[in-house]
């Protein structure tokens, strides 16, 4: 594979895209990346070395390796950021990546006796607990983000801690309280937040946002707080002594506020009233907090500069999006959102339980896709489809022979079923109508007979292309839950539960390719890892899962060769932005802004010649 030198090399697009989200790449703000050099034991005698290739690093850039102080590479590394270091040693060892023409240099320790395929990060688990109606409850590793808190240029990571008797919106019940962690990579606990006793516990409540919001170099973390929450410092918001749970453990009542905290130390740096505030329950469709407690959050260039957080409340009936700025001092609101203003009323009831972001119009600020329609990046409805709430949503270049992103969408209004659209103007590319709740829908390009990204939902027919047509009409072991840039081909795989299968597209089945024996998926039916997405290493992406006895994480990484070297996926602000946003209520996979999959061949992209198969 040939790296050739491309100006604005990072958001050049492959060569047959009419247009792409038009971000001013001089001008974003973005977290500043180091080279995420990563090693994982492939076996007992083969050490997996891995790390990122930077837009900033030359096209022409080659890499050494070192384990210890020994050179291990016989000659400059060119192509993948990847390598195989045959190494039986069973104690610690450090390898250093070394650029040959930038002139950097970033190592990873490999601990001792280290397993097979994975990081192990251990945790400080909460102790157990009991409910005032004398419940017993424990606590398990949930949705987890990353971000840069120290400014060294690696992720830490962020984890919730919900209680085994966390709840849905319409479910009754007390909860335990939800803790919000930091780690680094190395287990180290940096901080523990305790949301306390007025937060319930459950996918719709506590959305966290992780990003460097005023552009510090060290990442925010933005989170609806209340009266009783503690935090990473021990100091506490509000009254501690509050208590506004009633009967059924709902809590209808008392202060709600929206807090900054420092990434570093846990330290609460503003606490504002929460805005979209709870005011009139029945104004949100119900009396028991069913529908006004639906909770979403974002990450958004609504300047086309400066990543901005939106809060969101609501989508069954009443839907409020309210924007704000951090400057390192103060939390601004931006603007506000509301389907009960005059002009707006066809936008209640079309949001999902999770959303998407990018700048789908072409003007370089972020819009948001709120389910069936969307808002622009100033506050202002863009469209509405009206084809109401839905449980999975997909955004991204489906179709590199049309310009712009799409949106795949399912609906659960048993009419509307899939829809495929355009995600500027809503326009309808192909719908499959259904009598039924769609509750599930998946898109990754997972065949390379067809044109563009491939989609499917529980009633789609079987698997369809960019044109509508049925591609194949019954696959076994078809998930509709996660997907992973996993074995190093140009496809994309699939995940679910504690499995990543490869679709089969000559057999039509999906084949399981790897197995992580010893850990558990998270959210029940909804069997999602902790995390997934491009953390650390080349461009592959990596998997966050719990360990069956809620006492560690393993961070996933695959040690498969592979051909290709990208600019790595996170310098694509879609791509990150889906990333911050995967732990907002029913958890989507990462996708970028680009299409990406083998008809990438023949082209220049993300900074390297990919050579025809």
């Amino acid at each position: 594979m040939k790296c050739i030198t491309l100006f604005f090399s990072f958001c050049l697009i492959a060569i047959f895209s009419i247009a792409q989200p038009n971000y001013d790449f001089s001008k974003l703000k973005r977290e500043r990346l180091g080279r995420g050099v990563i090693a994982i034991r492939e076996n007992p005698s083969t050490v997996a070395v891995s790390w990122r290739y930077l837009s900033s690093d030359p096209m022409n850039e080659s890499f050494d390796i070192y384990r210890n102080d020994e050179k291990i590479n016989k000659h400059p590394l060119k192509d993948a950021t990847f390598f195989q270091d045959t190494y039986a040693g069973t104690e610690s060892v450090l390898y250093t990546v070394k650029a040959r023409e930038g002139k950097t240099e970033s190592s990873y320790q490999l601990p001792a006796n280290a397993p097979l395929g994975y990081l192990n990060i251990p945790l400080n688990r909460p102790e157990d607990g009991t409910t005032p109606s004398g419940q017993n409850y424990f606590y398990a590793p949930n949705d987890a983000s990353i971000g840069d808190v120290d400014g060294d240029g690696e992720y830490e990571i962020i984890l919730k801690w919900d209680p085994s008797n966390a709840h849905d919106n319409s479910h009754d019940g007390y909860t335990g309280e939800v803790y919000v962690d930091c780690y680094k990579l190395s287990g180290k606990l940096l901080w523990r937040i305790n949301l306390g006793r007025n937060i319930r516990a459950g996918a719709h409540y506590t959305q966290f946002m992780v990003f460097d919001f005023d552009g510090d170099g060290k990442a925010e973390v933005v989170m609806k707080t209340a009266d009783g929450t503690v935090d990473g410092t021990g100091k506490v918001i509000g009254d501690a002594q509050a208590d506004y749970r009633n009967e059924q453990g709902r809590i209808l009542t008392g202060p709600e506020y929206l807090t900054v905290f420092n990434g570093l130390t846990g330290e609460a740096m503003q606490t504002i009233d929460y805005v979209p505030v709870r005011g009139d329950l029945m104004g949100w469709g119900d009396s028991r907090g069913n529908r006004s407690d639906r909770f979403l959050a974002c990450v958004a260039y609504l300047d086309g500069i400066h990543p901005s957080v939106v809060m969101c409340r609501g989508y069954y009936t009443r839907t409020v999006l309210a924007a704000f700025d951090w400057d390192g001092k103060e939390l601004k609101q931006r603007w506000v959102f509301d389907s009960n203003n005059p002009g707006c009323k066809d936008y209640a009831g079309q949001g999902n339980h999770n959303l998407r972001v990018g700048d789908v119009d072409g003007d370089g600020c972020d819009e948001i896709i709120y389910g069936s329609c969307a808002i622009d990046h100033n506050g202002k409805g863009l469209y509405t489809t009206e084809m109401g709430h839905g449980d999975a949503i997909h955004l991204t270049h489906f179709d590199p022979s049309r310009k712009g992103l799409q949106v795949w969408d399912c609906h659960e209004n048993k009419r509307d079923g899939s829809t495929y659209r355009d995600a500027a103007t809503g326009e309808v590319l192909f719908q499959i109508k259904d009598n039924t709740d769609v509750g599930r829908c998946m898109a990754a390009d997972i065949d390379p007979t067809q044109p563009g990204v491939e989609m499917w939902s529980v009633a789609s027919g079987g698997i369809r292309n960019v044109k509508g047509e049925v591609v194949k009409d019954r696959v076994r072991g078809l998930s509709c839950n996660m997907a992973v840039w996993w074995d190093g081909d140009l496809l994309r795989e699939l995940l679910d539960r504690n499995m990543v299968s490869k679709y089969n597209w000559e057999k039509g089945v999906c084949e399981r390719i790897a197995i992580f024996e010893g850990t558990l998926s998270n959210n029940g039916t909804k069997a999602n890892p902790c995390l997934q997405g491009d953390i650390v290493g080349d461009w592959r992406e990596e998997i966050l899962m719990r360990t069956a006895d809620n006492t560690a994480l393993r961070l996933y990484v695959s040690t498969i060769p592979t051909d290709y070297r990208f600019h790595t996926f996170l310098e694509d602000p879609i791509y990150r932005i889906s990333i911050a946003t995967q732990n907002v209520a029913y958890n989507q996979p990462t996708q970028p802004g680009f299409y990406f999959g083998p008809e990438l061949q023949g082209t220049v992209f993300r900074g390297c010649k990919i050579p025809k198969k």
